[in-house]
């Protein structure tokens, strides 16, 4: 059978390209108009931010005692002679971070599949778990540092450590991992229990389960605030100076002391920020809401 095939008038054809082009034409004017409303957007933007800082900048250096907080905080020649020195003492800094950061992400993780195991077994284990997170973070960490910095080399037992960087990574490792396991374990809570149920359904044992479903979408969902923990993390290495150990700001304060001049801890302050401003852009690129400043 010769199937007949209806052949569109020439009329009709004009009629849809001609409504094509239409559509085209206002896609086109929409997306020029929502160009022109972003470009207004980011001039107002841009305005208001000059008008904002312009006029603060205005009315920090028209003040009265601009002068002396130039010459106490802001000397060019003392930042100069300083800043080499902090900058070698900020690499101990760095150093310790990222020892501590490894540790804490090991033992918080450890310490929140236990607070989440369901044995009857292991009830021992979660009881120890949950002392853990309840002393060490209702202990401010300034406190932690000291308790461990001075309180284990009185102890004088042999195989302890007594290097004051050392005890001051412990205290800090001590203190961020239960911050850290908490968060774990609210990343570990929040997989839907019929992830888990699915799992098993189709074979895989407890431990299959929480390896390769529950853990890889807990971690996707808590790196945002581990990357907040980390930016504390990196300020609070600070704290280890009290110990001794001549890194960034205590070497900033010896320089301070030496000059009666505060701008070395400028710079210790500029060194911290180039390394914790990162790490708080990066937290709000992955956790942020569409519109938040980034």
């Amino acid at each position: 059978m010769v199937r007949l095939r209806a052949v569109p008038r020439r009329g009709q054809n004009r009629g849809r390209l001609s409504a094509a082009a239409v559509i085209s034409d206002r896609r086109l004017e929409r997306e020029a108009a929502k160009r022109r409303q972003e470009r207004r957007s980011q001039g107002i933007a841009a305005a208001s931010t000059i008008i904002v800082l312009g006029g603060l900048a205005a009315w920090i250096l028209s003040s009265p005692g601009w002068p002396e907080v130039r010459e106490l905080f802001f000397n060019w020649e003392v930042f100069k002679e300083a800043f080499p020195e902090v900058l070698d003492g900020f690499w101990l800094d760095v150093k310790l971070f990222v020892l501590v950061e490894i540790a804490v992400l090991i033992l918080g993780l450890a310490i929140a599949l236990i607070r989440t195991s369901r044995g009857a077994a292991l009830f021992p284990l979660r009881l120890l778990a949950a002392v853990w997170v309840d002393l060490f973070r209702g202990i401010p960490t300034i406190l932690l540092v000291y308790l461990v910095g001075f309180g284990v080399p009185a102890l004088r037992l042999s195989g302890l450590p007594t290097d004051p960087v050392v005890l001051g990574g412990i205290a800090l490792g001590l203190s961020y991992s239960a911050y850290v396991a908490e968060v774990y374990r609210a990343g570990i809570r929040s997989v839907h229990r019929g992830q888990r149920d699915a799992a098993l359904a189709v074979g895989l044992t407890e431990t299959q389960t929480m390896r390769h479903v529950i853990l890889p979408q807990a971690i996707r969902r808590v790196v945002p605030p581990l990357l907040n923990d980390f930016v504390a993390l990196q300020k609070d290495v600070a704290l280890v100076s009290i110990l001794g150990p001549l890194e960034a700001f205590r070497l900033a304060q010896i320089f301070q002391g030496e000059t009666f001049n505060y701008t070395p801890l400028i710079a210790a302050a500029l060194l911290y920020l180039a390394v914790t401003v990162p790490l708080a852009r990066l937290v709000d690129r992955m956790g942020g809401a569409p519109g938040e400043v980034r």
